[in-house]
């Protein structure tokens, strides 16, 4: 078995490989003048089962294609088995058509995956679980629900009253199982999108008056949502509001949006780098899942049971 990294999470590929007690395979990989990307990989890997680490966070199309060409040449360089391990799949959230004459991304970029020469895919928390079958090779999809349910356990163990909340009516199947694994009630977020990347909190549905209210979604973009959800949540008498989210993408005026909002903290996993601004907000606080990816990359390698790892 090899691990092989691309440069869109090196800390991460690299805690996996630690996990596992491996190291990760030598590759040359960077760019010509006019930004053509070339890969040499630069050990035997004839008959290897590898396992690609790539999350195809921003910027997204660059981190994409790295990954298409280093499939491409693992394939050419006789790799037995070809695994994409993407932690974030970006264009997750094209994964429909909302109007005439717009594409599906998600399936594009699942053929182009597919297309390149993977084998199967390991990704996490995906925007919609439909885009497993855009895949026409076999795809796990691991859930983030375990790493985070257990931050949670531990950083409100001394408070009585915690409710969780989803930011949105579609997050409401996750919010629920977010709620019945702690075991505590459940309230929702109405919200009107005008248009794409902002959001108007219109009604909270629930009683949060005297809870510590933690909100739980797959996705940080803009954080627009999270910080108008939040203040909607004081405002009907919640004690305070924090959120805990699997993907941290935190575009835009995300960082300024969380600092200046009432949200005590944003939990995330590592599933995407942290840049230097994401580092430097006290209120962002990343977990790691290395040890949930590198649990699945043995099983998966010995053909064993991954969905032990779903709960």
């Amino acid at each position: 078995m090899k691990l092989l990294s691309g440069n869109s999470n090196i800390p991460l590929a690299e805690s996996i490989a630690t996990h596992l007690g491996m190291e990760l395979t030598k590759a040359n990989i960077k760019r010509f003048s006019d930004q053509e990307i070339w890969v040499e990989i630069q050990e035997n890997v004839r008959g290897e089962d590898v396992y690609v680490i790539q999350p195809t966070s921003n910027p997204t199309n660059d981190n994409v294609m790295e990954l298409l060409i280093i499939i491409d040449a693992l394939k050419r360089a006789s790799a037995k088995r070809i695994v994409a391990v993407i932690p974030y799949f970006g264009y997750a959230r094209q994964d429909r058509k909302p109007g005439p004459r717009t594409p599906i991304s998600a399936k594009l970029v699942a053929n182009l995956i597919t297309t390149a020469g993977a084998n199967k895919v390991l990704t996490m928390d995906l925007h919609a679980g439909q885009i497993q079958g855009f895949f026409d090779i076999p795809t796990d999809n691991l859930f983030a629900s375990p790493v985070l349910v257990e931050d949670i356990q531990k950083r409100y163990a001394d408070y009585d009253k915690i409710m969780v909340v989803s930011p949105d009516v579609g997050g409401v199947v996750r919010a629920r199982a977010y709620a019945s694994k702690i075991g505590v009630p459940l309230a929702i977020i109405d919200k009107r999108r005008e248009k794409a990347g902002t959001s108007e909190v219109m009604n909270v549905i629930g009683d949060v008056k005297g809870y510590h209210c933690v909100f739980v979604d797959d996705i940080v973009d803009s954080a627009g949502t999270l910080s108008n959800a939040a203040g909607a949540l004081i405002a009907q008498g919640a004690t305070s509001a924090s959120a805990y989210v699997s993907h941290g993408v935190f575009s835009g005026p995300a960082i300024d949006r969380i600092n200046n909002s009432v949200l005590e903290h944003v939990v995330t996993t590592n599933s995407i780098a942290g840049t230097d601004a994401v580092r430097g907000c006290e209120k962002i606080i990343q977990i790691s899942i290395a040890p949930l990816f590198a649990k699945a990359i043995r099983r998966i390698h010995e053909e064993s049971s991954v969905s032990v790892l779903f709960s």
